[in-house]
């Protein structure tokens, strides 16, 4: 896959009307937005663009609208935005996204102005990738950038379909960082290279497995995850997660990492539970057998001391998914360790996405890695090895 994609420094931008591909798919409550993150994370690009005199028409999906719905409006974050860039915003309201309300708002746009659109999935044609709402989209502007990372393994109207009837495709900064520090990182590490693998299925990271068994020095697996791996190597998992019908999947992978001589670490012991709640009975194993009547809800001290100790002499580390249910105070000692050991070190950190950026962040480490990804689905499929659409469709340099 070819990461070197032209940014918005590349191109000139004045005077011309540029459509953004944002990620403003924002949690609200009542109409107000409760984590502003993704606004915060567009800001650079969108100063970029009005410094420069550009005409700036922001686009993104919110939630799972399949038409037209009132809660699902992207009006409140046109409000936060305005406050956020101290600039006015003019919200685009308009069923059809690229309506008359829209058509008239953008005609009437001088460099520097920043208009939104209305939720692209208001449009039925939007997740089919249909050329119809292409065409709509790329009828307002001159210049197409994607800086929505988080959508980038969909190929949407928005985020693919509109760069065939444009000539100009580049991506924002958000998509410039993700590219540097996650592609880097897997497709160009310096080495000794260490990933780290939790959450709770193996089905869910089997590809991932896979893939970075091809390019790391040190495999670290936790979660839920590493009960399936202890079974089939014949432990005792007492009622812990278990995907059975991924045991001969887990022997392939050791037997993948002997071959091309990766470490593989998996849980020593476990903190384990007497159910799945945060009040559980506590205990801890002596080693990887977990007795019936009890669950793996989290890494033991020993297995504590082998995974921050293998990340000591990484010079880059890749981290995806929490070693426990880091929701409970008595199981999220592990996530809490392996945090603090790349919060430590002077590798280049990258976190990607989802639940192992939530718990960074949580925890209050997130300052001290190198990069949080701000994609979960877009950044296991990059760590998969996969082309994401909405990155391959961008110019090249």
């Amino acid at each position: 896959m070819n990461y070197n994609k032209k940014t918005i420094e590349d191109i000139s931008v004045t005077g011309k009307k540029v459509l953004v591909r944002c990620d403003f798919n924002v949690p609200l409550k009542d109409g107000v937005i409760t984590d502003e993150n993704r606004l915060k994370g567009a800001m650079p690009t969108i100063n970029y663009l009005v410094k420069n005199g550009a005409k700036v028409i922001l686009c993104s999906h919110l939630g799972k609208a399949k038409g037209p719905d009132p809660k699902l409006t992207l009006a409140p974050v046109a409000k936060r935005l305005s406050e956020l860039l101290g600039k006015d915003v003019l919200f685009a309201a308009d069923d059809e996204v690229v309506g008359v309300n829209a058509k008239a708002a953008v005609s009437k746009m001088k460099e520097g102005d920043i208009v939104l659109l209305e939720n692209t999935r208001y449009r039925k044609e939007e997740g089919k990738n249909e050329e119809s709402f292409s065409k709509d989209l790329a009828s307002l502007c001159d210049i197409y950038v994607n800086d929505a990372f988080g959508s980038a393994h969909r190929a949407h109207c928005s985020t693919v379909g509109v760069t065939e009837f444009v000539d100009t495709a580049v991506c924002g900064y958000l998509i410039q960082k993700e590219l540097k520090f996650l592609g880097n990182a897997v497709e160009n590490p310096v080495k000794p290279f260490v990933a780290i693998l939790g959450g709770s299925k193996v089905s869910d990271k089997i590809n991932v497995i896979n893939n970075l068994l091809e390019k790391v020095d040190t495999l670290i697996i936790g979660g839920g995850m590493a009960y399936t791996f202890l079974k089939a190597q014949g432990y005792k998992i007492g009622n812990s997660l278990l995907e059975e019908d991924k045991m001969e999947y887990a022997l392939d992978m050791v037997k993948k990492a002997e071959e091309r001589k990766v470490k593989l670490l998996l849980p020593l012991d476990n903190v384990c539970g007497d159910k799945f709640a945060e009040d559980a009975k506590v205990v801890v194993t002596e080693d990887q057998n977990i007795e019936d009547g009890y669950m793996g809800l989290d890494i033991g001290p020993k297995t504590v001391k082998l995974y921050t100790e293998a990340v000591k002499t990484a010079k880059t580390v890749v981290w995806n998914g929490p070693m426990g249910v880091f929701e409970f105070k008595n199981f999220a000692v592990g996530t809490k360790a392996v945090a603090k050991a790349l919060a430590d070190t002077d590798a280049t950190t990258v976190i990607g996405g989802g639940d192992s950026a939530a718990a960074v962040n949580q925890l209050g480490y997130g300052d001290k890695m190198t990069h949080i990804s701000t994609g979960g689905g877009a950044s296991l499929e990059f760590l998969e090895g996969k082309e994401l659409p909405g990155i391959a469709a961008l110019n090249d340099k």
